[in-house]
């Protein structure tokens, strides 16, 4: 009877301490997720979303394997898995003769080869709206180079998804 106990107590230990499957779990929102002290909010946020210059967050540079590109302002989505540089800042609706609406999407969660969409539409109206995929294609790190074009002008609402992740980032286009 005692060797029974003793064989069930180490299958409970066991099935307690085995390892699952590599999951890639979302990662919590929390304060070490959001942008570090150094950051510095600028305006062209807009909803729930800040527009910040300096300060990446860890996960942030990790993601983009280091390579994150220095002196541009990003945003942080929420929940926070994903960072958007942008390269065209300000943000500017309609068709642009003078730069672009460029901004590298760094996903804090594994692409797994999954590509990146982006939909969107104006904050409290459903429409116009845009739709656009990026494929998983880039390197270093976890990153979608993209061109996010709006028709109009104000503060616009997208959801980004890519595999079984989804996470959302408000931004103004003037």
């Amino acid at each position: 009877m005692r060797h029974c106990i003793t064989v069930i107590g180490w299958l409970a230990i066991a099935a307690c301490s085995s390892s699952p499957a590599a999951v890639h779990p979302s990662p919590s929102p929390s304060v070490n997720r959001l942008p570090t002290t150094a950051a510095k909010i600028m305006s062209g946020g807009c909803g729930g979303t800040q527009v910040y210059d300096g300060g990446q967050p860890e996960w942030l540079t990790a993601a983009g394997a280091g390579n994150n590109p220095n002196g541009l302002p990003y945003t942080i989505t929420y929940p926070p898995t994903a960072g958007g540089f942008i390269f065209g800042y300000p943000l500017k609706a309609g068709a642009r003769t003078n730069g672009a609406n460029k901004i590298l999407w760094v996903v804090g969660i594994p692409r797994d080869g999954s590509d990146l969409h982006v939909t969107g539409h104006p904050q409290n109206a459903t429409k116009p709206t845009i739709d656009q995929t990026f494929p998983a294609n880039s390197s270093p790190g976890e990153i979608y180079p993209s061109i996010v074009d709006v028709p109009t002008a104000g503060c616009w609402h997208f959801d980004l998804s890519w595999g079984k992740n989804k996470t959302s980032v408000d931004l103004v286009y003037g």
